[in-house]
This record gives structure tokens, C-alpha cells and sequence, in this order.
């Protein structure tokens, strides 16, 4: 039929991976998918797993005929989970660009995510959508503090946490990711003004309601950035982040690191996430597939009483690790049923609510519920 409009086309750069194998399984049944990266066996392995409607293509990212080779694919939009991002740059955005394709990435580098700003005019004078960190960080923390910020008068504090299940699956680049800041320096916004603090430092214990306590440690993430220039009208005077591994053991070797760094032992972390991803196999048997996410507030309500409000997720059965990817999934459906109309340079914020988020993960029928506590 002449006038029989084209499946819409959506690449994902690393698609064979640890969260881009997620991404296309979710995304099989909206838009054709080309699965990408620098092994093509493992490519088109990938591609035939999802059915003969989809493709596969060996591409690396770092080429410098990035945007050439996105137009001969005629992608639509690409998805972009080759991580860690804390040592990229803005080739593939820009590359998509300059192809006139939306990009999305599951970046969880602070600069990184907090930068994507300085493509603005790029990607206006192109009419697409450049979107970074479409992740759990800051896409789904920012769109339950979006969900519940209308009860807040003032508010002074926000707190995320995040304590994955120890046989969620362990992806190199995302421990080179979170080695990149152990024992380094970071701003965070405490008492109204930036304090310096250290990565997987400050050690406190937090009890989950559904699977018990952690010990949490500060991470440097997108958020600390983010969230006081987000809701900086509603007075925020500290946002932090923090992450608890399950093995009591485990998290104090990343606390013994952090402080190897901080004194000058060790100059960089990352040398370390090899063996790490190994030694972390070892005491698998001490944990559980069962893991969570916490967004607590506190301020003052519209009666000026104080007021706080604590979200908690879990998830079971080891479905912790699709949490990071539906925020991509929510877009890329979006920008291929033609339902979002955004365009321009972002941080992923604001263009997932958490509707969407619940509807993302019933429809994949994953084992993830939450509960929302007013006091």
C-alpha cells in the first residue's frame, strides 16, 4: 500500500548487553530494532532471538562515521547503553543529531548527564529529542518527587537510596562506573550551600520495610546535581544519595577501598572491578535476588506542619535490574507511537511519570511494588 506508513526504527547501541538485551525484549513488539554494537555475532544472535522483523549491525561507537552509518540504518531514534559514561563524551549524541535521530542513554556519570545541555542548539535546529540518563537515576527518583512535591508547602530535604540484591547481575562497566568515584571528593548540597564529601564513605545503617537493613555509603550521582536546581523553589536545603550492597562484607570492602583512595593508596578504583566482579561471585550464597530503592521528603505541608513522606520500592525474583531500563523503554514507545512531542537537550526528567512507570512494569509483568507512607 503507497501511502502504508514505515515501521518505526530504533537502534540500540550495546543491544546485546546487560541492559540493552532488557530494552529490546520490551521494545520487540512497538518499533523494528537494530541491534548494535562492536560483536556482530552477538548482534545478530541477539536480533534473531526478537524475530525476523528486526535487525542487527556491527557498529562502533566511537567511529567517526558515527552519523553516516545512523543514516543508512534510518534510525529513528537510538538508545544508548554502552557504559561506563563517566569517560565518554558526546560522539554518539551528537552523531544522532546530525543523522536527525533522537537519542536516549542510561547514563549514570553526574557530569555527564548534568552537561548534555551544550548540544541545546544542535538539537533544536534538528527537531529531536536528546535525552540523557534514562535511568533510575534521575528518571524515576525525579518522577516520584514530581508525583509527591504538591504536598510540600517547603521542601527542605530528599533522600534516595538504592540496595540491589547481591545475585543481581554484576555488568563490568557498571562497577567501573561506581569504582570511577570510591574514596574520590564530590560536591553534595547540605545545609543549603555545596559540601564536599567522599564516595562509599559516611557509613549508616537504613532499614528497608520489605527485606530489612543496609548499610548505605554515599554515591555521586546524577541527583546531586540536578534535584536543588529542580526544586529550588520549594526551598530543598540537602539532597543525598546513598547505595547499600546486601553483604555486609561486601559493602565494607568498598568502604576499606574508599578509604585506600582517599589517603593516596590507590590512585584510581576501576583497575579494581575485574577482580571485584569476581570476588563478588564468591559470597553470591550470602545474598538474595530481593532488592529496593527509597525516596524519602521532609518539609513543611500547607498548614505548616512538618511533613514527610517515604517511598519504597522492592523487587523480587530478581527483576531489580530492569528498574534502570524502563525509563528508556517509556520514551522510546512514546517517540514511536508519536505521543511525545518533546524536542531538545534534557536531563531525563519530567518525561516519565510514575503512571508510566507502573504501567511499564505491569505490562512486563515484573515483581516490583511499592508503598508510600505519609506522617
Amino acid at each position: 500500500m503507497p501511502n502504508e506508513r514505515r515501521a518505526y526504527r530504533i537502534l540500540v547501541l550495546g543491544g546485546y548487553g546487560h541492559f540493552g538485551g532488557r530494552i529490546c525484549t520490551a521494545l520487540a513488539h512497538d518499533a523494528t530494532l537494530i541491534v548494535a554494537g562492536r560483536d556482530a555475532a552477538k548482534a545478530g544472535i541477539a536480533a534473531s532471538a526478537l524475530g525476523p522483523a528486526h535487525e542487527s549491525v556491527a557498529l562502533d561507537y566511537t567511529a567517526d562515521d558515527l552519523a553516516a552509518r545512523l543514516r543508512a540504518l534510518h534510525a529513528d531514534a537510538v538508545i544508548h547503553t554502552s557504559g561506563p559514561f563517566q569517560q565518554q563524551g558526546y560522539h554518539v549524541a551528537r552523531a544522532c543529531v546530525a543523522a536527525g535521530a533522537h537519542y536516549i542513554d542510561l547514563a549514570d556519570g553526574r557530569a555527564f548527564v548534568a552537561g548534555i545541555g551544550e548540544l541545546q542548539a544542535e538539537a533544536r535546529a534538528q527537531s529531536v529529542l536528546v535525552t540523557s540518563g534514562a535511568s533510575t537515576l534521575p528518571a524515576l527518583s525525579s518522577a516520584v518527587i514530581d508525583e509527591h512535591v504538591g504536598h510540600f508547602a517547603r521542601l527542605d530535604s530528599i533522600d534516595i537510596s538504592i540496595a540491589p540484591g547481591q545475585l543481581a547481575p554484576r555488568g563490568r562497566a557498571t562497577l567501573e562506573a561506581v569504582l570511577s568515584y570510591c574514596g574520590k571528593p564530590f560536591e553534595a548540597w547540605e545545609q543549603g550551600r555545596w559540601q564536599t564529601v567522599y564516595g562509599w564513605q559516611d557509613l549508616h545503617r537504613f532499614r528497608y520495610p520489605d527485606f530489612g537493613a543496609r548499610w548505605l555509603a554515599r554515591c555521586d550521582v546524577p541527583d546531586l546535581q540536578l534535584l536543588p536546581q529542580r526544586y529550588a523553589g520549594a526551598g530543598v536545603q540537602r539532597v543525598r544519595f546513598d547505595a547499600g550492597l546486601e553483604v555486609t562484607l561486601a559493602q565494607g570492602v568498598f568502604g576499606l577501598l574508599a578509604g585506600a583512595v582517599r589517603c593516596g593508596l590507590v590512585n584510581d578504583a576501576t583497575r579494581f572491578a575485574g577482580l571485584m566482579q569476581r570476588w563478588a561471585g564468591c559470597v553470591d550464597w550470602l545474598g538474595s535476588d530481593t532488592g529496593g530503592m527509597h525516596v524519602g521528603l521532609c518539609g513543611a505541608d500547607h498548614d505548616g506542619r512538618t511533613a514527610r513522606i517515604d517511598w519504597h520500592l522492592v523487587a523480587r525474583r530478581g527483576h531489580g535490574p530492569e528498574i534502570p531500563c524502563v525509563p528508556a523503554i517509556v520514551i522510546a514507545r512514546k517517540l514511536a507511537a508519536g505521543t511525545l512531542t518533546t524536542r531538545g537537550v534534557m536531563p531525563c526528567m519530567g518525561l516519565m511519570t510514575l503512571a508510566d512507570f507502573a504501567e511499564a512494569i505491569t505490562q512486563a509483568q515484573l515483581d516490583i511494588a511499592w508503598r508510600t507512607a505519609f506522617s
